[in-house]
C-alpha cells in the first residue's frame, strides 16, 4: 500500500506492507467470554443444599413476592426473573416455610446462585 506522509512540511512517498488480521475463531471468542465473566463473590453456601433453591439462568430479579417466615405451596410464585428479555416465574418445588430470600428486586443473579433458603 502506497502512503503519503508529511513531517516537517515535507511529503514523502512512502510503501506499507499490511498483513491481513486473522479472523477470531470461536474458542477465542469463547476464551475472552469466559475470561470477563466474573462470579459473584457475596454468595453464601448453605447447609443443606436440600433446602434452597437456586437460579437455573443468570438474569434480573424483576419481582419478589414472597419473605422469610411465608409459608408456601408446593407451585407457588416465589420470584420473576427475567433473562434475555423474557420473565420466568420461579415456583417453589415443594410447600414449606421460607427460611431467607437471598435476592431483592433489580439484583442481577448468576446461574447456580441461591436464591430462596427452606427452613
Amino acid at each position: 500500500m502506497k502512503l503519503t506522509v508529511t513531517v516537517n512540511g515535507t511529503p514523502y512517498d512512502v510503501e506499507v506492507e499490511v498483513e491481513p488480521e486473522p479472523l477470531p475463531s470461536l474458542t477465542t471468542f469463547s476464551a475472552k467470554l469466559s475470561q470477563s465473566l466474573h462470579p459473584p463473590t457475596h454468595v453464601k453456601a448453605p447447609a443443606e443444599e436440600h433446602s434452597v433453591l437456586r437460579a437455573t439462568i443468570s438474569g434480573t430479579v424483576t419481582k419478589v413476592l414472597v419473605a422469610a417466615g411465608d409459608q408456601v405451596e408446593a407451585g407457588a410464585t416465589l420470584l420473576m426473573l427475567e433473562a434475555m428479555k423474557m420473565e420466568s416465574e420461579i415456583t417453589a418445588p415443594a410447600a414449606g416455610t421460607i427460611a431467607e430470600v437471598a435476592v431483592q428486586e433489580g439484583e442481577a443473579v448468576a446461574g447456580g446462585q441461591v436464591l430462596v433458603t427452606w427452613q
